[in-house]
């Protein structure tokens, strides 16, 4: 195990959420990375020496910076050796977010970390699980920037599929179609006017049709505006931190925290469009 379970050595039980607000959040990553220093620089403010992770740590955090002030996470710290990653899969499950930590000095092991982190973000439990990749260690020489992580792990191959986009070009239709009578050839001026003497010859049924598909496009123009934010969520997000002097933690834990809010957002819409 790491450190000590709590401050007064409280077990499992005592780090069970205690509220529906609650977020579960399972950190992972490759041994060594950072995580469970991480973790009890989040939990006490402090650094703490630890010895590796054997199993789990688990342990109540508060959000202290922005919109994620006062917001309480329940964060699963997984061990990282080889042995153990099968596991992962376990702890990942219905979480509200991932915690990747990558050691930002070990390019030798940059390779081994991508190949887990796509193993567990295109997990299929997984798909849509906001992503935080934590880029420990940036207090040390020979730090690789943020910049030049996101090609080393590839983190463009994380952008997520949006369930209102992926379906069909349901919305992209509705800014591109007119009157459901247009033809996709060349239109006049006069195309989209419905003449007196076309409403003789047309049933009232497909007159209250175009009435009803004119209403229709109205009520979804909120909808439009919401597939905008689907092109505005990558899903994942990388944040330099130092898990020893707890730079970068909380504003990481403020980028998570926003990522999840947006994504239960997006999936309101999709259920109610279904």
């Amino acid at each position: 195990m790491g450190a000590a379970m709590g401050k007064n050595g409280g077990n499992l039980l005592d780090s069970l959420p205690s509220t529906q607000g609650t977020l579960h959040v399972v950190m992972l990553g490759l041994d060594s990375a950072g995580k469970t220093t991480a973790l009890y620089r989040l939990k006490f403010d402090q650094y703490l020496n630890t010895v590796p992770t054997i199993g789990f740590n688990c342990e109540k955090v508060r959000g202290a910076v922005g919109k994620a002030k006062g917001v309480q996470f329940l964060v699963w710290d997984v061990g990282g050796q080889e042995k153990l990653r099968p596991l992962w899969r376990s702890y990942t499950r219905c979480t509200d977010g991932i915690v990747f930590v990558v050691d930002s000095v070990d390019v030798e092991r940059m390779e081994e970390a991508k190949m887990e982190l796509m193993r567990t973000a295109k997990c299929p439990d997984n798909q849509g699980v906001p992503v935080l990749i934590l880029a420990n260690k940036q207090d040390l020489p020979g730090a690789r920037e943020p910049k030049e992580l996101e090609k080393l792990l590839s983190l463009h191959e994380l952008s997520p599929i949006h369930p209102l986009t992926s379906s069909g070009p349901a919305i992209d239709s509705l800014s591109t179609t007119g009157s459901p009578h247009q033809s996709s050839t060349a239109k006049t001026p006069g195309d989209n006017i419905i003449r007196k003497e076309d409403c003789h010859t047309q049933s009232s049924n497909t007159i209250t049709s175009i009435l009803n598909t004119a209403s229709t496009t109205a009520a979804n123009s909120s909808t439009t505006v919401t597939s905008s934010s689907y092109q505005n969520y990558k899903g994942w997000h990388i944040q330099p931190a130092c898990a020893i002097t707890g730079e970068g933690l909380q504003e990481g834990l403020e980028a998570l925290h926003e990522m999840i809010v947006k994504k239960r957002k997006m999936n309101k819409v999709t259920k109610k469009k279904r």
